[in-house]
């Protein structure tokens, strides 16, 4: 479960998120969109330990962030939107490092990699140089590394960025199931479409607060029915502009 608390980040005089409240339950995607300088990124890092909160409290597992962050990114993977790899590394040399780095290298922990490689057909290139590698195969190999020590977390943002409709496929229907197995999936994406499909709940931070939650179901029910996300979206982020408008 992730859980925030009326949760503030401020950098200076400016405040990027004002007082959020949300939960992300165990066995559902959770989506979480906004524009462009919304405080979704604020809220992401946050979330993974990246930042401290101004004010307020994060929850992960019942766990505080703020007190015990190594506990929490034991239990908590993380793909950001621009991913970070070591590219002079061959891709089966990176899950080594990364699993030394969670202290997992181990049979059980690679076996994983193996059928985590596999299932997005990268293990034809496990020992090819990382630089060598498309956006999307750089994609799947995050990917891949978020998942190897089977968190009970998983914070995503933008996971679709560079796939092909294959790749994207693959991790859709792995999203689902990870889900049924019980764990906790926070989903930042602007592509509506895969929010739509995906999301059990959806929340629309604007200008730093939360600017509606709930299911596409409850979501439409604030405008039109034959809405689709993007109406939807669009118009509670117009409704927001225009009430903040001096």
């Amino acid at each position: 479960m992730i859980e925030l608390r009326n949760v503030f980040k401020q950098y200076g005089s400016f405040e990027a998120v004002k007082g959020i409240s949300l939960t992300a339950h165990p066995g559902k995607i959770y989506g979480f969109l906004g524009p462009n300088g919304a405080g979704k990124t604020s809220t992401i890092r946050m979330i993974t330990g990246i930042q401290p909160p101004s004010s307020g409290q994060i929850l992960l597992d019942g766990i505080d962030v703020t007190l015990e962050p190594m506990h929490c990114r034991r239990i908590t993977g993380y793909v950001p939107d621009r991913p970070y790899v070591y590219e002079r590394l061959k891709a089966w040399e990176f899950l080594q490092f990364m699993a030394e780095l969670y202290r997992i290298h181990n049979p059980e922990t690679m076996q994983r990699a193996e059928e985590l490689l596999a299932l997005f057909r990268l293990d034809d290139a496990r020992h090819r140089l990382i630089e060598d590698f498309s956006h999307g195969m750089k994609q799947k190999l995050v990917i891949v590394a978020s998942l190897l020590h089977d968190p009970k977390i998983l914070v995503i943002d933008e996971p679709m960025v560079g796939l092909d409709p294959k790749g994207a496929a693959t991790l859709k229907e792995l999203f689902r199931k990870l889900a049924q197995e019980g764990r906790t999936i926070f989903l930042s994406t602007h592509t509506m479409s895969v929010a739509e499909e995906l999301c059990h709940t959806i929340s629309i931070i604007h200008k730093g607060v939360i600017a509606a939650t709930g299911s596409m179901k409850e979501l439409k029910s604030q405008g039109n029915s034959d809405d689709g996300l993007e109406e939807i979206f669009l118009k509670i982020t117009e409704e927001e502009a225009e009430q903040n408008a001096p």
